[in-house]
């Protein structure tokens, strides 16, 4: 109890409404997150943790904000930030449907179309606990294969998460980037972590996007992180997606290398079956499409 009456009254002082009651809500491992019930009538939700990394809570806000400008796919509004904690405002849960899965392939097709600057983003950032560096290279291939993937090859061979074997396969597949590719394509506005848990199905009959790490990226990662821990009704958001902004030739055969930095990832903060599966991933790039 004391913990919430702490809560309610730090979300009192950086929101300046009231607090009627608090919630906390189940899932997440990173943060604490609670319900606020305001005295307005209206529920937002707070999330805390003890000493976070600096600027933790700022690069959430700032990449909600951001994603927010496309006027795309769905975000809640920041309604504060400081060092220790997010207040943002509450999306009332529902369940996924193929006519929502349809609307949030479209709206997120917009999301991207809004575009970015260049490759990476201006200050560093944070995906889950993990570090996410960000600054910008020319080329998508550089970006991914520099900023992405090496950095968490080498901090999963230092947690024994990944074998001198696996990383040397890993890096095979890196110094041969252009090869796998694809086409060419701008900058697009991207989540950077959109794996099934980060999709919020709204009551409201939208899908809601939650805890970005938000940059100038490729647009297939976001999808192809989507298919890694199994989104709902998949199928129909992409169809949706390719109506909009049809995916280029090939797209299927770059999910592996899409997938390599999120399993590595994973490697790095949780250990087990990660990081033979980003070695995997690596090696049905160096062999080729099964019906090539």
């Amino acid at each position: 109890m004391a913990r919430m009456t702490g809560t309610a009254a730090r979300a009192e002082s950086l929101i300046g409404h009231g607090v009627v009651s608090t919630t906390p809500v189940a899932g997440g491992d990173i943060c604490t997150t609670t319900r606020l019930r305001l005295t307005d009538g209206s529920n937002a939700v707070i999330k805390t943790r003890p000493q976070p990394p600096d600027h933790f809570f700022e690069r959430e806000a700032e990449g909600l904000r951001w994603l927010a400008e496309a006027n795309g796919a769905r975000v809640p509004e920041v309604l504060a930030v400081a060092p220790d904690c997010i207040v943002l405002s509450w999306v009332e849960p529902g369940k996924p449907s193929n006519e929502l899965a349809e609307r949030f392939g479209r709206s997120l097709a917009t999301t991207h179309a809004a575009g970015a600057p260049e490759f990476g983003a201006a200050e560093d950032g944070f995906i889950g606990l993990a570090p996410l560096p960000n600054r910008p290279l020319p080329t998508w291939p550089e970006f991914y294969a520099s900023r992405r993937v090496m950095p968490y090859v080498r901090a999963a061979v230092d947690r024994k998460a990944l074998t001198v074997e696996q990383a040397n396969t890993i890096e095979q597949a890196m110094r041969r980037i252009h090869d796998f590719a694809g086409p060419a394509e701008p900058p697009a506005r991207i989540h950077g972590d959109l794996w099934s848990g980060n999709v919020v199905w709204g009551a409201d009959g939208d899908a809601w996007l939650i805890d970005p790490a938000a940059y100038g990226g490729h647009r297939e990662t976001d999808l192809a992180m989507m298919s890694l821990f199994g989104l709902p009704h998949l199928d129909r958001v992409l169809g949706a997606y390719d109506e909009v902004t049809p995916l280029a030739e090939g797209w299927r055969d770059r999910v592996p290398l899409h997938q390599l930095h999120p399993l590595l990832v994973h490697a790095v903060l949780f250990g087990g079956s990660y990081g033979s599966r980003a070695a995997a991933a690596a090696r049905r790039l160096l062999d080729g499409p099964a019906d090539a």
